[in-house]
């Protein structure tokens, strides 16, 4: 059936060529796209799909979000079809093949090439999640590489079917059978049904695993459902990694997920441990343990009662338990005979002895033996050799002993002390985080002193998240007391760094330095400094390099400043404006606003389209110029965006439209209400 396929038309513009491969929900093949019979891969979604009128109309909903989702790490959704029986999905051709074809062939990478695979998904969904796209099957069949695989290879990852995740997968959730890969799936999707951002975080540690090992943590005998089940239940097997990467995967792989890092952190953080372990040789393949360790979960005690009652009736005394009184209290182990009743609905709460691990419950002081048989029970009992004569003797001993040891201290002469810091100053570090700026900009402030020198070096972390972000940021760098005078600061890394020069920059700000930024989507720049000031202890550095986050805040913040200086760290909005009435079958005007702390700047817009030019520079700092611009439909068909999302016509008449835009880390903008008419 595939091979009569071969040749037929798909929509206007393509034409099936060869069939590549297949899988659950559909078809994948090689395509050619007119004029110029450039390739493309088709996804042909199964006739069901087709069939379905919910995902026919969720079909036609996302088409324009996901031909907006446009990443060097994604694979480009190209066009969406609806054609008849026909749902297809247009994309890039990958030719490199998958990373599911490198683990069958390889076996385990090493972990640097594990973790840079695994960086570069992150990054590829840190763009997606940014604008409000969740993949929901991330898995080596779905990552693919633009070239063919060898060790060191970098930049070549494309994460594809983000597609058939948000149009197929809200109708797979009605079903009553496993969503998504059980292998993958994050503990929440199994338990709720719902998984979002977190649990594609969650799917890249769990093939970060499987690139590392050569097989997934909890793949083993059992159903799909008992692998799925593991995810709940179970942790991963333990790896022979460093600590610091152990750490990472397991960050990946926390069961909650409020737990797990945002997808651009983890990139980052993936990123810097490929650097630190470069040489690292990759793990033997790694077997299936014989069984899975259980995750430590609360039990529930209802205290009350000296009986503890399993399935089959009474569960006799805990032979650990000091007191047979004291069971079902405080200490007891189980649940009372007499317990109340809790419901039979499995969603209620089940009743059942909690069994404590040698030692005591966890998170308690290890518990007291158990007095032997007949004896007094005693809340202070102690063995039968310890008498109080032996008791009071060993006191008297212990005490003389710890007179003589003082005597020693203070009588025996001592050599020359050592020489004090001047001052009295002790060594101190301090950190301080900004909240992220609407700009996607981070910043992170590090301080620590060195007595010996008297000086502070101060390292200073700028992150970006969704978009690239570069130009000149403020920095200020106060004296370490109101009226000193500001440091001679010596930065030593290869930022570029200078005084601020009010004069141009516009803001008032004492102490001020201009860093210049350029930090790619995902990633950070260090910036490092020696401070000449000597702080006297811990607060006084804490409360120095609260003192510079502050200034520097309330400086790019100032309502009274204008200019279009700092723009990484003063931007606060993006308004979308538009004509309030266009005409069919023409080109809609749209301006991009800058909204300062002291409002909209109309007379200096970040961009405007159609464009007339170079992207203004501001676009450039904030969004990396126009590929950080997307235009999208809001107005159901009566909009046609271009494919590289920058230029918008009207189609039809329409009383009230909007246009939708992103523009760098600002997503979700939409223009005022604006009507489409016929020529006059």
């Amino acid at each position: 059936m595939a091979q009569s396929r071969t040749g037929e038309a798909l929509g206007a513009s393509y034409r099936l060529v060869e069939l590549i491969g297949s899988g659950a929900v559909g078809e994948v093949w090689r395509a050619t796209v007119a004029p110029h019979d450039e390739a493309v891969a088709a996804k042909l979604l199964r006739p069901e799909h087709a069939a379905d009128p919910e995902i026919v109309e969720r079909f036609v909903r996302e088409r324009s979000v996901l031909l907006s989702l446009r990443h060097p790490g994604v694979v480009q959704v190209r066009d969406l079809v609806v054609e008849g029986d026909r749902l297809a999905i247009v994309m890039d051709l990958v030719p490199g093949g998958s990373v599911r074809d490198v683990v069958a062939a390889t076996g385990p990478l090493a972990p640097a090439d594990a973790l840079a695979v695994a960086a570069e998904v992150l990054d590829a969904l840190a763009a997606a999640h940014a604008r409000d796209v969740a993949h929901r099957d991330v898995k080596p069949d779905n990552v693919l590489l633009a070239e063919a695989w060898r060790p060191g290879l970098r930049g070549a990852v494309r994460v594809g079917d983000f597609g058939i995740a948000s149009v197929v997968g809200e109708g797979r959730g009605t079903t009553t059978g496993l969503l998504g890969t059980p292998q993958y799936m994050s503990p929440e999707l199994i338990s709720t049904g719902r998984s979002g951002p977190a649990g594609d975080v969650y799917a890249t540690g769990v093939m970060l695993y499987e690139l590392l090992a050569g097989r997934t943590p909890f793949a083993g005998p059992g159903t799909d459902f008992t692998i799925a089940y593991r995810h709940v239940t179970s942790t991963p097997p333990p790896l022979d990694l460093p600590d610091d990467l152990d750490a990472a995967l397991a960050s990946l792989l926390a069961k909650d997920p409020a737990a797990r890092p945002a997808a651009a952190d983890a990139a980052s953080r993936l990123r810097r441990l490929a650097e630190r372990h470069a040489e690292l040789a990759a793990l033997p393949r790694v077997d299936a343990p014989e069984a899975f360790a259980e995750v430590e979960r609360p039990a529930t005690i209802v205290r009350g009662s000296t009986t503890t009652r399993g399935p089959a009736g009474p569960i006799p005394a805990d032979p650990d338990v000091a007191d047979p009184e004291t069971a079902g209290h405080d200490d007891g182990p189980g649940v009372p005979e007499a317990r109340p009743d809790l419901g039979t609905d499995g969603a209620h709460t089940v009743v059942r002895p909690l069994r404590r691990p040698e030692g005591g419950a966890v998170g308690a002081a290890p518990r007291r033996a158990a007095p032997p048989a007949g004896a007094a029970a005693s809340s202070s009992w102690r063995p039968a050799w310890l008498t109080n004569r032996v008791a009071v003797v060993g006191g008297t001993v212990v005490a003389l002993v710890a007179a003589v040891v003082v005597a020693a201290v203070v009588l025996v002469p001592r050599g020359p002390a050592e020489p004090a810091v001047a001052g009295g100053a002790v060594a101190a570090t301090a950190s301080q985080r900004d909240a992220a700026l609407p700009t996607g900009l981070t910043v992170t402030r590090d301080a620590s002193y060195d007595p010996e020198r008297g000086s502070v070096d101060l390292t200073l972390t700028y992150s970006a998240q969704a978009a690239p972000l570069s130009g000149a940021v403020l920095e200020v760098v106060p004296g370490l007391d109101e009226g000193d005078p500001c440091p001679a600061v010596t930065w030593t890394a290869p930022a570029s760094v200078e005084r601020d020069r009010p004069s141009l920059s516009g803001v008032t700000a004492d102490c001020g330095w201009a860093v210049d930024l350029d930090v790619p989507a995902g990633d950070e720049l260090v910036v490092e400094g020696t401070v000449p000031v000597s702080p006297a202890d811990g607060a006084a550095l804490d409360a120095w390099l609260d003192a510079a986050g502050q200034a520097t805040a309330e400086a790019v913040e100032d309502p009274a400043v204008t200019g279009t200086s700092y723009v990484v760290q003063r931007l606060r909005g993006v308004e979308v404006r538009t004509p309030s009435r266009t005409v069919s079958q023409t080109t809609l005007p749209v301006t991009l606003v800058p909204v300062w702390p002291s409002g909209p700047d109309e007379l200096n817009p970040l961009y405007s389209s159609p464009s007339t030019g170079a992207p203004s520079s501001m676009l450039d700092d904030v969004a990396g110029g126009e590929g950080g611009v997307r235009f999208a439909d809001g107005c159901s068909g009566a909009l046609a965006v271009s494919s590289d999302g920058l230029v918008v016509t009207a189609l039809s008449i329409a009383p009230e439209c909007v246009v939708r835009a992103t523009v760098g880390a600002f997503t979700n903008l939409e223009s005022s209400p604006f009507s489409i008419t016929t020529r006059d």
